[in-house]
């Protein structure tokens, strides 16, 4: 066994079953390796633009991270301007950005770039392998970044890692990380600068992200938008014994963050953009 079959045992350990792949020479022993998984299914991209897009809509689409397979730091620079979405977006996914071996790279070969520099814009998490004794944990950390911020984790696979031998292992799952869940405060807040809004006779704009916007949570946030406009009829409710609209919101919002639907972006990551839409005075949270 070597670096890159643990690498491939790791993903698919933790359901990353999918790799889109524009490879070079320096991958070639992952590209080996992933031949020798019939579990992970490979499809390759002709140009790495392709590789990272498809990598976005597929997170996007089954709220589990792809992993990408791109050849040193000139392919990573190719997928880029799709990473840039995916950042903004929030989607998971594991990138595996191929490097020459490590004692080589002081020749300054054509293709020596500096792939962490290139990388840190378009990543929330970019780690370097250190030897094929460190791909296992190395994966692990990239795996549970992808989701747990959610966002972009970005490995960095020397050759000598990946055709280094390592001790035959069998990877077992890590748990899955729950997503953060807005402070009560938050939503006080935010529940607040809605009141308010629509008390001054202004229209208040919700934007809702992420996996709110799947299938599976569709129903959830059409919920938080009839609360939104239920906040008109607050006396009504309150006649009935309930709580009033911007109330109803903010525990409406704390629920869906801890389901990891991924509202938190509403009130939290998009508190300037609600301000932009309101024009309220909104602290940034």
């Amino acid at each position: 066994m070597n670096g890159a079959d643990l690498l491939c045992d790791t993903l698919l350990a933790n359901g990353v079953d999918v790799c889109f792949a524009n490879p070079g020479t320096s991958e070639m022993h992952f590209v080996a390796a992933l031949d020798r998984k019939p579990q992970m299914r490979c499809v390759l991209g002709l140009f790495e633009g392709v590789v990272t897009g498809a990598a976005d809509g597929y997170a996007r689409m089954t709220g589990r991270p792809a992993a990408t397979l791109l050849h040193t730091g000139p392919g990573l620079a190719n997928g880029l301007a799709n990473l840039h979405n995916a950042r903004r977006a929030r989607t998971p996914m594991v990138n595996v950005v191929g490097d020459h071996a490590s004692w080589h790279l002081v020749n300054d070969a054509p293709l020596t770039s500096d792939i962490e520099g290139l990388a840190r814009p378009m990543s929330h998490f970019v780690r370097r392998i250190d030897g094929a004794g460190d791909v296992r944990r190395a994966t692990e950390e990239a795996w549970t970044a992808s989701l747990g911020l959610p966002g972009i984790a970005t490995l960095i696979l020397p050759a000598d890692a990946a055709w280094g031998a390592v001790a035959p292992e069998t990877p077992t799952p890590l748990a899955r990380p729950l997503l953060p869940v807005p402070s009560a405060d938050s939503v006080d807040k935010a529940a607040r600068a809605i009141r308010e809004a629509k008390a001054a006779g202004r229209k208040v704009t919700l934007l809702v992200a992420g996996q709110a916007l799947t299938m599976r949570e569709a129903g959830i946030a059409a919920a938080l938008i009839e609360h939104v406009s239920a906040a008109e009829h607050s006396h009504a409710a309150r006649a009935r014994g309930g709580i009033d609209g911007p109330e109803l919101i903010g525990l409406q919002i704390e629920q869906v963050a801890s389901t990891g639907a991924g509202l938190q972006g509403l009130i939290v990551d998009r508190v300037l953009d609600l301000r932009a839409c309101t024009g309220l005075d909104v602290d940034e949270m």
